[in-house]
């Protein structure tokens, strides 16, 4: 988007200017809208001043600049090639209106307008009421699911050529989330599944996602029913795995394509983890994981017998949550074993019917391993008989928890090499809970009810994921996701209503606030400076040392 300023009337006027592509004609048309005066703020009592409202500056700015280094708008709308209405926005705008809407100030889509208002960047020159939830419904009931894999697949080529982003490993996960969309309500993705919250009184809705080794950036992502499985979502996500990877190539410019490595969660190979429960067989690697131990084994895997080599890491942080997890478990485990141990003994329930709840009692956190439980029936009598064999515990923890199985076709690789890449792993369960209820963009309060509006809305999340990632690469700061937006979310414009002696209608001038190191450091990477010019001359005053006296 282009700012200058324009002299109408006698008066200077500050304007945006923006491109925007027409599929139809095939060509690009214009837009501009006036942000306000240019003129130098009025000589008024600070006596008769009023302070009328704040208006988002940082976290907004900073997401619409990356937006326009991707070009964002314009690769999206060449993607779906949608008609919008001459007075409407287009795909592109809303999407990323949506996308900076879930990560600035998370509601509905009947809020989007005043969200829109209250930021002094524009992610458009169309006015903020032409952004409603009716034209974000009609967008998606006219965008496919080819479209939006297209658009993806273009966005990740843009930010891998302007962000220089590696993709030789990249990490795939999936997630899902609640949904509160009535039973009776048709569609396909709202389904019961394996819901991660926990809950099975509620219709869930699944996304997988494809991460970049470094700076936890989507690359691809899937939104599919919530009854799905990993395997079965991976397997219909090949086909724009192979185009992603033409795309990457393309963006890298390489002149032969490159291997890339996909790292997923599997399931655990008990071979392996006899192996590595030897004596002498776990190691410690070198380098950066000095303190990790590990253990190799190479043999056929899966009915295919194919030839893979497997690496047991230990983890200390793992063992400790599993730990945590039996305690839990063991301790709600017991109440159960003790009422059917009563009951039993009272002779209110059957012999088959105490094995079953005795089995499902045991059946979580390995607790089946260590807990003895023995069902007897003596003279019609049944009995139960139950203890904690501290010896198998303990076993357990030394020789199968804290222990990760990891399975790969790298067999050139060294054992560091392979648990740092499998370590990429955390980077898309790390966007995941960026997308969680009280994340940095997050996927509810969803009001979606429509199969097509929940997969465009996954889509503008899944964007602002991408947005918030960028904007962390391109500041260069070790600070989390959460911490940096809360500090760009600082950088807030004050209105104040000035009444000046000349007559007219009051002034509203625009007080920028004092900035941080950082801040200042984000006004000038993320050019926040077109939008207010006057954060280019805010500075912190210098403290001044204890033996110096100030001047009079």
């Amino acid at each position: 988007m282009n700012i200058f300023e324009r002299e109408v009337g006698g008066r200077r006027y500050r304007v945006a200017s923006q491109s925007l592509w027409d599929p139809a004609r095939q060509r690009p048309f214009a837009r501009q809208a006036v942000l306000g005066p240019a003129d130098a703020a009025p000589v008024a009592d600070l006596g008769s001043t009023r302070t009328v409202g704040m208006r988002r500056v940082g976290d907004v700015g900073a997401l619409v600049w990356v937006a326009e280094q991707l070009d964002l708008i314009k690769l999206i709308d060449q993607a779906c090639g949608l008609k919008g209405p001459a007075d409407g926005p287009t795909i592109g705008e809303m999407v990323l209106a949506v996308a900076v809407q879930r990560t600035c100030a998370p509601a509905a889509k009947c809020h989007l307008a005043a969200f829109l208002e209250s930021c002094v960047p524009r992610v458009s020159c169309l006015p903020a009421s032409a952004f409603t939830g009716q034209a974000f419904h009609r967008l998606a009931a006219q965008v496919t699911d080819e479209q939006l894999e297209k658009a993806q697949i273009e966005i990740a080529r843009a930010a891998v050529r302007r962000f220089e982003l590696a993709t030789d490993v990249l990490a795939f996960d999936t997630t899902n989330f609640d949904t509160h969309i009535a039973t009776t309500t048709p569609g396909e993705l709202a389904r019961r599944g394996k819901a991660k919250s926990k809950r099975s009184d509620l219709r869930v809705v699944g996304l997988a996602a494809l991460v970049s080794e470094t700076g936890h950036v989507p690359l691809l992502h899937r939104t599919y029913p919530g009854n799905g499985s990993d395997q079965t979502v991976l397997g219909e996500c090949l086909e724009a795995l192979g185009k992603l990877h033409d795309a990457l190539n393309d963006a890298e410019q390489r002149t032969d394509p490159a291997c890339r490595t996909l790292v997923r969660d599997g399931g655990s190979s008990e071979l392996a983890l006899e192996h590595a429960a030897r004596r002498g067989a776990m190691k410690r690697l070198g380098g950066k994981l000095g303190e990790v131990r590990a253990a190799r084994l190479r043999i056929p895997v899966g009915d295919a017998k194919l030839d893979r080599t497997l690496v047991v890491v230990e983890s200390q942080e793992l063992l400790r949550g599993q730990k945590r997890g039996i305690a839990v478990a063991l301790r709600k485990a017991k109440e159960d074993l003790r009422k059917l141990e009563r009951r039993a003994a009272s002779g209110r329930i059957q012999r088959e019917a105490l094995e079953d709840k005795v089995q499902k009692a045991l059946r979580r956190e390995h607790l089946s391993k260590f807990v003895i439980a023995t069902v007897k029936e003596e003279r019609g009598k049944v009995s139960l008989h139950w203890h904690v064999d501290a010896a198998r515990r303990r076993l357990l923890e030394r020789t199968r928890l804290g222990r990760r199985v990891l399975c790969t076709d790298r067999h050139a690789w060294s054992n560091g090499r392979i648990a740092y890449a499998f370590r990429g792993q955390w980077n898309v369960e790390e966007l995941f809970r960026r997308a969680k209820k009280g994340g940095v963009a997050p996927w509810g309060p969803s009001h979606q009810w429509a199969d097509n509006s929940l997969r465009l809305h996954t889509f503008a999340t899944v964007i602002g994921l991408t947005l918030v990632s960028l904007v962390r690469l391109a500041l260069g700061t070790r600070k989390s996701a959460h911490s940096m937006m809360k500090a760009l979310a600082e950088v807030k414009a004050t209105l104040v209503r000035v009444r000046a002696k000349e007559r007219g209608r009051r002034a509203t001038v625009m007080l920028a606030p004092d900035l941080t190191a950082e801040q200042r450091k984000s006004v000038k990477t993320f050019e926040l400076g077109r939008w207010m010019p006057i954060l280019l001359s805010s500075r912190r005053p210098s403290a001044s040392k204890p033996d110096e006296q100030p001047s009079v």
